[in-house]
């Protein structure tokens, strides 16, 4: 069965914050619609080339490309001679790869609106995934590329990790603002519970949240922020993923929002039509341990959600249900071209999932 939480609105007047507040299970949960099917095998590869965990995809300003993150064949880049930084054609066909040797464990994915690309490196310190990275002095930083593959800017030092004002700690995800400005979220598990801003020449400006162990479901706090997006209205959107939940903040980091109806969100894509799309692929798995076990969102489908940035309340609208019960086709980071096609990354499988319309458009509410 397709759902997708609804929570009533309480307005606080005295805070200027909206929230979403969930009323019970049965009453939170509506059916929606899935206009979507699953194709595999779009993607065209050498011979000895195959995707790894793919954590970023994104479509070129050009209409006829699109740009994928994937960890070097695996979940791992630490060590290895491949590109992660891929260049499709609308075909599936390769025809542009780099990025060798810059990255351990890649994990947040932008493409600015003058076509530079942006990758995190999102293992945090005392994960086994940022170790190797460490030694091999990579990793806690954030990289701005053009699109010949060379680097035009560092955010942090290299394989030092911290909370100060140029470190971080397993950078989870980066979106530009309109006007150039860098907002990271800082970290991934383990890592910061934080977003930062940086001016568009890389100065620091202002953070949200905390430190190691500073994990909170209180409001602008965070427990592992997986992800972060700007929309239109320059509003940021992060994927709390550990609170089970979005918060939306404005450029000078004031919380507008808190939504909890789009599940358990670990990656967000935004399209050019303000559509917001939001990959959870672990509602429902228990997970326990530090800081408690209310990380795990039971009751929840796995899926992703599919709402409109151009409501009120953001609501969602569809619902694409995990498409088999197996526990490795869970996802987390999306894209979405322009024509509609949503490219999902199955971790635990390392393969990718094509989500194409067989609706109208109309239908689709774009």
């Amino acid at each position: 069965m397709c759902h997708a939480y609804r929570g009533r609105l309480a307005l606080l007047t005295g805070l200027g914050i909206l929230f979403a507040l969930p009323i019970s299970d049965l009453a939170a949960q509506i059916s929606t619609t899935n206009p979507y099917r699953a194709t595999f095998g779009w993607e065209q590869l050498p011979e000895a080339r195959q995707l790894g965990v793919v954590s970023g995809v994104f479509p070129d300003p050009d209409g006829s490309h699109l740009w994928i993150l994937d960890r070097c064949s695996g979940n791992q880049c630490a060590g290895t001679d491949i590109d992660p930084i891929l260049k499709f054609d609308l075909q599936g066909n390769l025809v542009d790869s780099f990025g060798a040797g810059l990255f351990a464990f890649p994990h947040g994915f932008a493409l600015d609106d003058e076509g530079f690309l942006w990758v995190t490196e999102g293992g945090s310190h005392g994960d086994s995934r940022a170790t190797l990275g460490e030694t091999m002095g990579i990793g806690h930083q954030v990289l701005k590329l053009n699109q010949q593959g060379e680097v035009v800017m560092r955010l942090g030092e290299a394989g030092v990790w911290g909370d100060g004002p140029d470190h971080f700690n397993g950078p989870s995800g980066v979106a530009i603002a309109a006007n150039g400005d860098i907002w990271v979220s800082d970290g991934h598990r383990g890592g910061n519970n934080r977003i930062v801003k940086f001016s568009r020449d890389g100065r620091f400006l202002l953070e949200v949240g905390g430190g190691v162990g500073s994990e909170s479901k209180e409001a602008a706090r965070f427990s592992d922020p997986h992800d972060i997006k700007v929309d239109s209205q320059d509003r940021v959107l992060v994927a709390d993923r550990g609170n089970s939940r979005i918060q939306v903040f404005d450029q000078d980091g004031n919380l507008l929002y808190i939504w909890t109806h789009y599940g358990k969100p670990s990656g967000l894509f935004i399209d050019r039509n303000d559509i917001l799309y939001a990959g959870d692929g672990l509602s429902g798995t228990v997970r326990t341990g530090p800081p408690d076990n209310w990380r795990s969102n039971l009751g929840w489908e796995k899926g992703i959600r599919i709402g409109d940035l151009k409501t009120e309340q953001a609501w969602v609208t569809h619902f694409i249900p995990q498409h088999d019960e197996d526990v490795g086709a869970f996802i987390e980071f999306l894209g979405v071209d322009f024509d509609g096609n949503i490219y999902a990354g199955e971790v635990a499988r390392q393969r990718m999932v094509r989500y194409i319309p067989h609706r109208p458009p109309e239908l689709l509410e774009r």
